[in-house]
C-alpha cells in the first residue's frame, strides 16, 4: 500500500509514476503528489508502478526531493549531528544527507562551533514547510508516564554523568542508565534497546539494558558459554570485579550467583585458580 499523500522527513511508500533521464517521479494516492528521486539512487531494473522506500525532505530549491538513503534521525526524532557550518542566523548539522539540516539560532541551546556535535530533534515549520533543527532538549521532553516494569524502549544516549549516562527514550522521555548496572560499552550517540525499570515521580524513568529480574540468567548462560568455548578460565569469585567485567560483561555478584548455579547443576568445577567446564 502506498502512501495517501507524500510526506515530508519520513520514510514513504511510493509507486513509481514516470521516468526521465535524470531520475523517476514517485507518487502517493493523491494524483498530482509527486516528487523526484535523482538518478543516483534509482535501483537498477525499476519500472512503472514499482513500489519503493524513500526518505522524502527539501533540496537547496526548497523542492521535496526523495532519497533511499536514511538521515541520522527523522521528523520528531532526536539525534546527535556535527555542526559543519555556522552564520549569524544559525547553523547547518550533518544530518546524513547531501543537503545539511539547519539549525536556527534560535533553536540553539548553547552557543556553537563547527566541529560540535549537537544533541537535537528534527521539527517541521508550517510556515516555511522545511525542517530543522531543534537543540533546546528540555523543552522537547515530556514527563513519562503509564510505563510497566521491563517495557521495551528505543533509547539515545546523550550524556555521561557520574551516576551513569543521561539517555532520551522513545525520542520523548529523559532517563538514566546507571554505571553499576552497565556491564558492555556504549557510547554518547549510540541507538540502543533498554528496558524500563522504574518510572520516578518527575517523570523521569530509570533504565536497564536487560530485563529486570533477568541479570542472573544472563549471567549464567554467559559463563556457561565462555567456558563450553575456553574449557577453563583463571578467574574465581574473589577475583578483581574489573577482572570478572572485562572476561564475561556481568558484575561480580553476577558473576558468583552463576558460579554456584553451574556449580549445583554439575556443569563446572571450581578449583584454586579458576572453573572449568565438565566434559
Amino acid at each position: 500500500m502506498i502512501e495517501e499523500f507524500i510526506k515530508l522527513g519520513e520514510i514513504n511508500r511510493l509507486e513509481v509514476k514516470k521516468t526521465v533521464d535524470f531520475g523517476v517521479y514517485l507518487g502517493s494516492m493523491e494524483d498530482n503528489d509527486l516528487v523526484l528521486l535523482p538518478k543516483k539512487y534509482v535501483p537498477q531494473n525499476i519500472k512503472t508502478g514499482d513500489i519503493l522506500e524513500v526518505f522524502v525532505y527539501s533540496d537547496s530549491e526548497d523542492r521535496y526531493v526523495a532519497t533511499t538513503k536514511r538521515p541520522y534521525a527523522k521528523l520528531n526524532e532526536f539525534g546527535m549531528f556535527e555542526v559543519v557550518d555556522t552564520a549569524k542566523f544559525g547553523a547547518f548539522v550533518d544530518w546524513g544527507l547531501e543537503k545539511n539540516l539547519f539549525l536556527p539560532f534560535a533553536k540553539q541551546g548553547k552557543n556553537i562551533k563547527k566541529g560540535d556535535m549537537v544533541i537535537g530533534v528534527v521539527k517541521y515549520d508550517e510556515k516555511t514547510d522545511r525542517l530543522y533543527l531543534d537543540a533546546k532538549i528540555r523543552k522537547n521532553i515530556k514527563k513519562a508516564k503509564n510505563f510497566n516494569i521491563n517495557d521495551e524502549v528505543e533509547i539515545l544516549v546523550i550524556a555521561k554523568t557520574p551516576l551513569g549516562y543521561k539517555v532520551i527514550a522513545n525520542n520523548k522521555y529523559e532517563g538514566m542508565l546507571f554505571d553499576n548496572e552497565i556491564f558492555e560499552k556504549i557510547n554518547i550517540g549510540e541507538r540502543i534497546k533498554a528496558f524500563v525499570k522504574n518510572v520516578r515521580n518527575d517523570g523521569k524513568l530509570d533504565l536497564s539494558l536487560r530485563p529486570v529480574g533477568k541479570t542472573k540468567e544472563d549471567a549464567f548462560d554467559k559463563v556457561l558459554k565462555k567456558l563450553q568455548n575456553k574449557k577453563e578460565i583463571n578467574l574465581t569469585t574473589k577475583s578483581d570485579a574489573e577482572d570478572i567485567k572485562r572476561e564475561f560483561g556481568i558484575s561480580k555478584k553476577s558473576f558468583k550467583s552463576a558460579v554456584n548455579k553451574l556449580k549445583e547443576a554439575n556443569k563446572i568445577e571450581v578449583t584454586k585458580k579458576g572453573i572449568k567446564i565438565k566434559i
